[in-house]
């Protein structure tokens, strides 16, 4: 899936946890809505067992369960912006709106940036066995699943927010914004299986020229 991404971009971590402790600590002189955000993102990138439930983020945090809740009243706020920070690393909507790229390398590189990059030093293998473990290998918890939810929702926002620029200017011409992220988040999720698979063809060749006719086929209003 296209958003593995959302584990690949890990946090700057604090002091090396102490023998009496098995996490990372924030980095000094956080504010505690930060702090609530940083700790949300380090459990994000561990094993299937780090649900991120309030009592878990808000410890991890070094905060109290009442001060996470006043940043964030449900858990689905406290995700949906932990993921912002998160998605911001790897896929920058400053992008979208510059027009000293041209429209279709911005939405292509809209595309490309939800998929790990081959110099990655977490590769695609390593991200897909991350995936497999927290939301594949066993049924996930109500918990996981409203984790992976809240991912799929900032992928597509983003996606659809390069789209609608591309509207707004022009670029493109108006149309089922919903649909067209639909179909470029599933060719993504297709290359991504790819990029993992052991395939003789000429990976790296190709992938690129997969996404570029996907690009294209939006831009020319076939999708």
């Amino acid at each position: 899936m296209a958003v593995q991404r959302a584990g690949d971009a890990e946090p700057e971590l604090g002091p090396e946890p102490g023998p009496e402790s098995a996490h990372p600590t924030p980095p000094e002189g956080l504010k505690s809505r930060d702090r609530i955000l940083w700790a949300a993102s380090t459990m994000l990138g561990e094993g299937a067992g780090a649900a991120l439930s309030v009592r878990a983020v808000a410890e991890r945090a070094g905060v109290s369960t009442g001060s996470l809740r006043h940043h964030f009243p449900t858990q689905r706020a406290l995700m949906d912006a932990m993921l912002k920070v998160v998605f911001d690393l790897v896929l920058p909507e400053s992008g979208f709106r510059d027009t000293s790229i041209s429209p279709r390398d911005r939405l292509l590189g809209c595309v490309q940036g939800l998929l790990v990059p081959p110099d990655s030093t977490r590769g695609a293998r390593e991200a897909w066995l991350t995936v497999h473990e927290r939301y594949i290998a066993q049924e996930p918890t109500q918990a996981m699943r409203a984790e992976y939810r809240a991912m799929q929702r900032e992928v597509t926002r983003r996606v659809e927010e390069c789209l609608n620029v591309l509207v707004e200017e022009g670029a493109l011409a108006a149309g089922d914004t919903a649909r067209r992220a639909r179909f470029l988040l599933t060719l993504a999720n297709g290359v991504a299986i790819e990029q993992v698979l052991p395939s003789e063809d000429a990976r790296i060749a190709t992938e690129p020229d997969v996404l570029r006719t996907g690009v294209d086929l939006v831009l020319d209003n076939r999708v």
